[in-house]
């Protein structure tokens, strides 16, 4: 927990991702039921309450970077629940330097999770001692290095950019500069 009382949950993106200008994102942000690294879990219907409140004043969960407020990377274009847990649809912003650099790392694998910022509302202990959260309040998704929920998963995608035709353009260069270099 932060010093404003904001906590965060993490999760995983898929192994399988595949991203080359890092323009849409989606899947879950939260898997309800599974315990997470830190001992919590998240019930069902625990994000109702804010999603709902959040569209009456028409107030936005926020994309950042590494749960940074003065990061923001992009813009969440759908947050719902379901059955399984919290659906996150949106889109990485290219005019945005650090959202491309979030993009070229997702596709390396070095960057793999999300993290939910929120502040618990209501919570109770389950069976096992383990803290069960019954009702927070969303406040933001983030692109993090460390996911605290392994089994959730996103799952990214992209659309051909100029950044993917610089870096085809890049490789030309290269390999006519290695060429001159060697005409033999």
């Amino acid at each position: 927990m932060t010093a404003s009382g904001l906590e965060s949950k993490f999760c995983r993106f898929d192994e399988a991702n595949l991203v080359t200008d890092g323009t849409d994102i989606e899947g879950y942000a939260s898997v309800f039921g599974r315990v997470d690294q830190g001992g919590d879990i998240v019930a069902k219907g625990a994000y109702a309450a804010s999603l709902k409140r959040m569209a009456q004043s028409g107030r936005r969960v926020k994309m950042l970077w590494q749960h940074d407020p003065s990061q923001p990377i992009g813009v969440w274009d759908e947050i719902r629940e379901d059955a399984r847990g919290l659906y996150v649809k949106g889109r990485l912003l290219g005019d945005v330097a650090r959202a491309r650099e979030a993009a070229c790392l997702i596709e390396a694998g070095a960057i793999d999770g999300l993290s939910i910022g929120y502040r618990t509302l209501r919570a109770g202990k389950d069976d096992k001692g383990r803290r069960v959260l019954a009702e927070v309040d969303l406040w933001e998704v983030s692109l993090v290095t460390f996911p605290m929920l392994p089994d959730a998963k996103v799952q990214a995608k992209s659309e051909p950019a100029a950044e993917s035709l610089f870096l085809e353009l890049a490789q030309v260069v290269k390999d006519a500069r290695k060429r001159l270099a060697d005409p033999a």
